[in-house]
């Protein structure tokens, strides 16, 4: 990762989600104008005022089992009265990511679906109750799908994230052949051209590598 790499996933990012915030009543102008040395400030603040409204989340849906490793954090952070749905495609992840979250002593919290598409159209048709929070880190072509799903199990004040969106900085390439790029540009413009969510995406350097994650609010 350069530092012109970085600023130009940083102008993408700000093509896409600057705009909501002029729409929106957040005085991130002023905050902007205050830290001019930060061009990154609108984004932080963005994603610090959206943190905030975390608090109490007591139904959790994660798109994206795996080995269970994000379900172990995401269910520590439960109340006693907490649930959380999880959902893996693949019968050999669930298997493995059942095992660990039992090693965890964590299946009080948990609901354990090894999904389909019947079972995502029960989900949606169902009395299935809104999330408070929902967590995406599946297949990145299917991005886009997952955050129709979302906001139909959504509610005013829902926290969806979506890990792992900036791809080593691709994401700012237009001409992409990776579809799992696409996948996640498709999921960020459809994001900020919703009127149900405002919200950012934020680029992370760590020991995995150069990648980020998108925060978003449903507002409606």
């Amino acid at each position: 990762m350069t530092e012109s790499q970085w600023t130009v996933v940083d102008e993408y990012l700000e093509s896409l989600f600057l705009p909501l915030m002029v729409r929106s009543r957040r005085p991130w102008p002023k905050v902007r104008q205050r830290n001019s040395s930060d061009k990154r400030c609108s984004e932080s603040g963005e994603t610090t005022g959206t943190s905030r409204q975390d608090a109490g989340s007591r139904r959790i849906l994660e798109i994206g089992t795996l080995g269970g490793y994000s379900t172990i954090w995401l269910a520590r952070a439960l109340p006693s009265d907490g649930t959380l749905v999880t959902l893996e495609l693949e019968s050999l992840h669930a298997e493995v990511a059942r095992k660990n979250i039992d090693r965890a002593d964590l299946g009080r919290w948990l609901t354990f679906v090894l999904v389909g598409d019947a079972v995502v159209a029960r989900l949606i048709d169902g009395d299935t109750k809104s999330f408070d929070f929902i967590f995406i880190d599946a297949d990145k072509e299917g991005y886009p799908n997952y955050l129709v799903l979302s906001l139909q199990l959504s509610r005013p004040g829902t926290i969806i994230v979506a890990d792992n969106v900036i791809r080593d900085g691709e994401v700012a390439n237009s001409t992409s052949a990776d579809e799992r790029v696409n996948g996640v540009r498709a999921f960020l413009e459809m994001a900020a051209a919703s009127d149900r969510v405002e919200g950012t995406a934020i680029q992370t350097v760590g020991s995995k590598g150069y990648d980020g994650f998108a925060l978003l609010v449903v507002t409606r």
